[in-house]
């Protein structure tokens, strides 16, 4: 048996024509079921739906042998354990340093103040501002980023930007692009080369479909 681990929403929906692609079908809609563990087409291969941030745990100790996850996700975690083959190409957005309206970001930093930055990506938050020589102090929050700034607790916020519509809505802006995102095809290291005859054609097929 082969499982597949995936979040709901936009990386599931995105997932769905790559899967069919590969001949995988899922056997229910996790936004409609509270099922946890879905069937599918094929007898040999299961899909497990689990929290974003939890899918590469779940591959790296061997609970699900591939999943889907955004390299947002894939950064914050450290990669520990884990192949990533493929690229999907899906669930594309930008990792973006944003601030308010009016603030003078290049300015800010030319003249080397200490920033407040908010994210839930502290990691990657602190790499980015590290190679910068900026200091920041790092504020994590799980949700509604965008109000750090509005109500003083930080000066600037480290998120994932897909239109821009959130930030333009609370008079924000993008002032600094850290890395485009998109979501890859990961895989256990131990259970590729004891699993390989099972695990080897599903990554194939994957890849055919990407293409």
């Amino acid at each position: 048996m082969i499982t597949l681990a995936l979040s709901k929403g936009r990386i599931f929906d995105e997932t769905l024509p790559l899967l069919k692609g590969a001949g995988i079908v899922p056997r229910g809609d996790p936004e409609s079921s509270r099922k946890l563990i879905l069937r599918t087409n094929r007898r040999d291969v299961r899909v497990v739906i689990v929290r974003a941030t939890d899918v590469p745990t779940y591959v790296q100790y061997g609970a699900a042998e591939l999943g889907v996850a955004g390299k947002d996700v894939l950064d914050e975690h450290g990669g520990q354990g884990l192949y990533q083959p493929l690229d999907l190409g899906i669930a594309r957005c930008r990792m973006m340093v944003a601030v308010p309206v009016g603030f003078n970001y290049r300015e800010a930093v030319r003249q080397g103040a200490r920033l407040k930055v908010a994210t839930k990506y502290v990691q990657t938050a602190r790499e980015h501002f590290a190679a910068k020589g900026v200091h920041v102090d790092l504020i994590k929050l799980y949700g509604s980023m965008e109000l750090a700034p509005l109500t003083g607790l930080a000066d600037a916020i480290v998120d994932l930007v897909s239109t821009g519509n959130t930030l333009r809505a609370n008079n924000l802006k993008a002032v600094e692009e850290i890395a485009p995102v998109s979501a890859r095809l990961i895989v256990n290291q131990a259970a590729l080369k004891v699993k390989r005859v099972a695990i080897q054609p599903v990554l194939d097929s994957f890849a055919a479909a990407v293409r």
